[in-house]
């Protein structure tokens, strides 16, 4: 038997949260990971245990809204200079990865001082 449009939906949201889930698991040092849709809405997001968020929820959505933004005119010049690979963002607090999977984007906030960030995000790779 077929799997309705929203049984579908919920597999696919279970699947990010699983990878979301992954992704935490990788070091302590990481913060949050999340899953955007190209609109910016968050289709799920982890924060680590014992962590205290940086941004309220009303920046985050504008952050999120600003990241889909981003990476959706990006993807007008993948034929001339190749599909995007990730997105390393360095602020003062923290140091934000994103990585595009079809059409969502993995949203990856890690502590500033993290020294083995390729290694990070060579996992990271490998588990979305």
């Amino acid at each position: 038997m077929a799997k309705t449009p929203s049984e579908n939906w919920n597999a696919q949201l279970s699947q990010y949260r699983k990878k979301c889930q992954s992704i935490i698991q990788i070091s302590k040092k990481i913060r949050y990971a999340g899953v955007i849709n190209v609109y910016g809405r968050t289709l799920t997001g982890i924060v680590q245990p014992g962590i205290k968020p940086l941004l309220k929820s009303e920046q985050v959505k504008n952050e999120f809204f600003i990241i889909s933004t981003l990476v959706s005119l990006r993807t007008g010049v993948d034929a001339s200079i190749g599909k995007l690979e990730h997105v390393i963002l360095q602020h003062q607090k923290v140091t934000i990865i994103l990585l595009q999977k079809k059409n969502v984007t993995y949203y990856v906030s890690l502590n500033k001082n993290e020294k083995n960030l390729d290694k990070i995000l060579s996992q990271i790779k490998k588990l979305i």
